[in-house]
């Protein structure tokens, strides 16, 4: 052989399927922490916090495997798939702590890149409307406007991020997203406090009816 081509030929085999291997491993976690944070969302939605607990928990294994197999693999680190899954699980740490009233996790406290974790607290957006949505299936509760202020609160931080895609990783689109959300959500609020004005009215004319018959 003219050129010294073979060793070269060895040791990128060696780097590509360990490249490879890592690259499997971490699709396969990402996939177990999309769905353990899912599943975590779905607890506090039911009020399960210690289902909900435990399924954080999970995650978090789940995202520290995922530091530790990449940790000699930054752009399989930081690739989409890798992100997303760590936003799902920003997104599951944020819902709960919100809702079951416990202090805001930071990135810091994740282990998630800031880009991620914002992306993570606009998509918790979604999840406080619906949370908002069952508080008023019975009816109007400051509960409800407790978590629109939170809303309020998570645009309020999302709109200072003007900065290219390439750098939030898409925030533009998701904080527009949350802005539609919130509108919705105030108006839902508005008119459940309608209904129940309207109906304390109704009740107290009853009331003054059966009185002076």
């Amino acid at each position: 052989m003219l050129l010294p081509l073979e060793t070269l030929a060895e040791r990128a085999l060696r780097e590509f399927e360990a490249r490879n291997a890592a690259r499997e491993q971490a699709l396969t976690h990402a996939r177990k922490l999309v769905r353990a944070s899912a599943r975590a969302i779905q607890a506090v939605h039911r009020e399960d916090y210690k289902a909900a607990q435990n399924f954080l928990d999970e995650g978090r294994t789940i995202a520290q495997r995922l530091h530790t197999d990449l940790a000699d693999y930054p752009d399989l680190f930081y690739a989409g798939y890798t992100q997303d899954a760590l936003k799902e699980y920003a997104e599951a740490n944020i819902v709960y702590s919100l809702i079951a009233g416990h202090p805001l996790p930071m990135p810091e406290d994740l282990q998630v890149p800031t880009n991620t974790y914002l992306r993570g607290l606009a998509e918790a957006v979604g999840e406080l409307r619906r949370h908002t949505l069952n508080i008023l299936r019975h009816g109007y509760s400051q509960r409800a406007e407790t978590m629109l202020a939170y809303m309020d609160e998570i645009y309020g931080l999302l709109i200072l991020m003007d900065y290219p895609d390439a750098i939030t990783g898409g925030l533009r689109r998701l904080t527009d997203v949350a802005r539609s959300l919130i509108e919705r959500t105030r108006g839902d609020i508005t008119l459940s406090l309608r209904l129940q004005e309207v109906e304390t009215l109704l009740r107290e004319w009853h009331q003054h009816q059966h009185k002076g018959a």
